[in-house]
């Protein structure tokens, strides 16, 4: 399938050939706002990203001011990160971020929760910390989903800054850099990403990955799984 054909199929919000078809998810006044402000991002995974953080405040997670969102089906050549501000209902920033070396080329395909599989992670994620590492100044991630994205602080998959992440690859490369499974942003966005995301804020990364629709607590909102994964957390 060519990359035109792929981005006209989820831009009409339908499925890719041997992979479901996304449910629909009911239409909120908050998700109109924030879709005005981001016409380029999917309304369904906009929808999908506010549902998923949504059932989760609903059983037991405290509620956030700000709502990241990373689109990977869209190839890292283009801008597929938006970051929302819940409050005033606006959008903070549209950019480019890198995904692992060996979740794909332009194209991220395979997602992992593995520990050294060098792969990015889909789904719900509550940022935590910021730090001063090997790559600045950053920002520590844990994992909601079981089996999906857990591993995260375990795998150090963190929020930070890589020249790497450079939009001039693209005419060179066909692609930016890619990351060990980070997502990783511009130097030049990364003390604004990582200050609107710490603390407690959401950050969903969205991929059409079958396991993961069927199997995921939070897109299917299973209110005694969520809570349960939810409590697990909060006694750990």
């Amino acid at each position: 399938m060519t990359l035109l054909r792929r981005a006209l199929l989820l831009a009409a919000g339908l499925c890719l050939p041997g992979m479901p078809l996304l449910a629909a998810v009911p239409s909120t006044p908050l998700a109109d706002e924030l879709s005005r402000s981001a016409p380029k991002l999917n309304k369904q995974v906009l929808a999908h990203a506010l549902s998923a953080m949504q059932c989760a405040v609903n059983h037991g997670a405290e509620a956030a001011d700000r709502l990241a969102v990373i689109d990977f089906s869209l190839p890292s050549s283009e801008r597929r990160l938006w970051i929302f501000d819940l409050r005033s209902k606006r959008l903070l920033l549209k950019d480019y971020v890198a995904h692992g070396n060996k979740s794909g080329a332009n194209e991220a395909t395979a997602f992992s929760n593995r520990v050294g599989s060098h792969q990015s992670s889909l789904g719900l994620f509550r940022t935590a910390e910021s730090y001063r590492g090997k790559h600045g100044y950053s920002l520590r991630m844990d994992g909601l989903e079981p089996g999906i994205n857990d591993r995260a602080r375990e795998r150090a998959i963190v929020i930070h800054p890589a020249d790497y992440v450079n939009p001039q690859w693209i005419a060179t490369q066909g692609r930016i850099g890619r990351s060990q499974g980070c997502p990783a942003v511009r130097p030049e966005v990364g003390r604004m990403v990582v200050d609107s995301l710490k603390g407690g804020q959401y950050l969903f990364a969205w991929y059409p990955d079958q396991q993961w629709l069927q199997s995921s607590a939070y897109l299917n909102c299973e209110p005694e799984r969520v809570a349960s994964i939810l409590g697990q957390r909060t006694d750990g």
